[in-house]
C-alpha cells in the first residue's frame, strides 16, 4: 500500500515544523508520554499536546492512553513509517542532538529509579507478586498453557526470583533465567539451588538483547516483566526471536487497570495491556497466537492475563 497524494501532502504538512520534526526524531527512539517529551523539549504539556494532535491526525505517529497518562510511538502504518524514516534521514547528523541527550537522561532516571525498587523489593519479591491474583492460579494456569513437556531448553527473561525456573526446570533438559538485578539473581540461585535443580543457568542479561541463539528454546516465559518496560514490543519480539518452530511462548501481564498508585509505588509504566496490543507483537514477531486467559481475583484487585503464542512448526530457522 502507499499514501494518496492528499495523504502525502498532510504528512509533509504535518512533519514540516521544527518542534514536530524533534517529536518524531525522540519517538523513532521509543514511545514516550507527553509529560516526558514536554520535559525533554523544555515546552508546556499543552503546546507539546497541540503538536502531537496534528502528527497523529497526520497518521505519522499512534496516540494510546495508560491509566491518567498518555503515551505517544511512531504509526505502524508501513508508507507512514517510511515517509518518517525518509524525512529524518535527510536530517543533519548532529540534528536533535540535544534532546536525545536529554531523552538520555530521562532514561537514566527511569532506570535508577527501577533498580533501586527492585534491589529494595528483592527479599519480599514473591510475597508482592503475589498480592493481586493467587500465584497457585496463575502457575497452574501456565503448567496447562506450556503444555506436559519436556522441554529441551526454557528461557525466563526477567527471572526474578526464579520460581518461573523452579516451576518448569524439572521438565526441562536446562534452563536459562536473565535478570538485570544481580540482587535478585542471587536470589534465584538460591531458590533453585534450595529446589534441587543443577541444569539451571543464571545469567546477568538484558531482556532487549539477550544474546541467545534465535530459535533456540522450545519455552519461552516473559512473566510479570511488560509493564515494567519502556518498549514492551521490543521485549516481545526479543522474546518471540528466541521461540523455536514448535515452541510457545508465555507472557504473564496485568490486563488494563486505573491503579494509578502502581507507577510510584512499584515502578510501574504501563498500566495492563489490552488482549488487541499483546496479539498484534506476537503477529508480527511471525507467531500464532492463543485465546488469552484471564484470571480475575477474588476480591477487588488487577486481573492477571496468560497470552501463549507457537512458532508454526513449518518455519524454516533464521540464524541468530
Amino acid at each position: 500500500m502507499s499514501l494518496t497524494a492528499d495523504q502525502t501532502v498532510d504528512a509533509l504538512s504535518a512533519a514540516g515544523e521544527p518542534t514536530r520534526l524533534r517529536l518524531l526524531s525522540l519517538l523513532a527512539a521509543e514511545e514516550l508520554s507527553v509529560m516526558e517529551m514536554s520535559r525533554i523539549l523544555d515546552q508546556s504539556q499543552p503546546r507539546v499536546s497541540r503538536h502531537l494532535k496534528l502528527l497523529t491526525d497526520a497518521g505519522l505517529i499512534e496516540r494510546f492512553p495508560d491509566g491518567a497518562r498518555v503515551y505517544y510511538r511512531l504509526s505502524h502504518d508501513a508508507p507512514a513509517r517510511r515517509l518518517v524514516d525518509t524525512v529524518l534521514d535527510l536530517l543533519e547528523d548532529n540534528a536533535g542532538e540535544a534532546d536525545h541527550r536529554r531523552l538520555d537522561e530521562v532514561r537514566q532516571e527511569r532506570e535508577h529509579a527501577a533498580a533501586a525498587y527492585f534491589e529494595q523489593v528483592a527479599p519480599q519479591w514473591d510475597k508482592l507478586r503475589s498480592l493481586y491474583v493467587s500465584e497457585t492460579a496463575v502457575e497452574a494456569a501456565l503448567e496447562r498453557a506450556a503444555g506436559p513437556g519436556p522441554f529441551d531448553r526454557v528461557v525466563d527473561l526477567g527471572t526474578g526470583s526464579g520460581r518461573m525456573l523452579t516451576l518448569f526446570g524439572k521438565k526441562a533438559k536446562m534452563a536459562v533465567g536473565l535478570d538485570l538485578s544481580q540482587n535478585m539473581l542471587n536470589i534465584a540461585r538460591a531458590n533453585v539451588s534450595r529446589a534441587g535443580l543443577d541444569k539451571i543457568e543464571l545469567r546477568h542479561g538484558d531482556i532487549f538483547a539477550t544474546r541467545l541463539p534465535a530459535q533456540s528454546a522450545d519455552l519461552v516465559i516473559v512473566h510479570q516483566v511488560l509493564h515494567y518496560l519502556v518498549d514492551p514490543a521490543a521485549a516481545v519480539a526479543e522474546a518471540a526471536r528466541l521461540v523455536s518452530p514448535g515452541g510457545r511462548l508465555l507472557i504473564v501481564d496485568f490486563a488494563p487497570h486505573d491503579f494509578e498508585h502502581m507507577r510510584e509505588t512499584h515502578q510501574h509504566r504501563r498500566l495492563g495491556f489490552a488482549d488487541a496490543e499483546i496479539g498484534a507483537w506476537l503477529d508480527d514477531a511471525g507467531l500464532t497466537g492463543f485465546a488469552p486467559i484471564a484470571l480475575r481475583p477474588d476480591k477487588e484487585g488487577l486481573t492477571v492475563t496468560i497470552w501463549t503464542a507457537e512458532r508454526p512448526a513449518a518455519q524454516v530457522r533464521k540464524t541468530a
